[in-house]
């Protein structure tokens, strides 16, 4: 069983900044991309930023230039720090993972975290 645990989130003025946390727990696993979606009211579930193992990333247009995301992979453990926030940022951000449970020829599946309100006022 692996599990990911995230931690951030919040409430900030517009132009403020957050950052969240997500690190993988358990035993034999293999991380290969993670990631942040979110979900606002209303609207399906989006990809926010992703990252692979080698730390080539991957942003949603509207945050460019705004957010980053980064790895720690001996920690199994993403953060996505995000500046310049605005109130159309906020939505439940979830963290993902593909993860491989046991040894190298099984298959990855997509783990999720339990999700982190942001909420960002005007």
């Amino acid at each position: 069983q692996v599990q990911l645990v995230e931690s951030g989130g919040g409430l900030v003025q517009a132009g403020g900044s957050l950052s969240l946390s997500c690190a993988a727990s358990g035993s034999r696993f293999t991380i290969n991309d993670m990631g942040w979606y979110r979900q606002a009211p209303g609207k399906h579930r989006e990809l926010v930023a992703d990252i692979t193992g080698g730390g080539a990333t991957n942003y949603l247009d509207s945050v460019k230039g705004r957010f980053t995301i980064s790895r720690d992979n001996a920690k199994n453990m993403v953060t996505l720090q995000m500046n310049s926030l605005k109130p159309e940022d906020t939505a439940v951000y979830y963290c993902n993972a593909q993860i491989r449970v046991g040894p190298p020829g099984l298959s990855f599946f997509a783990s999720w975290g339990q999700g982190t309100q942001v909420t960002v006022s005007s």
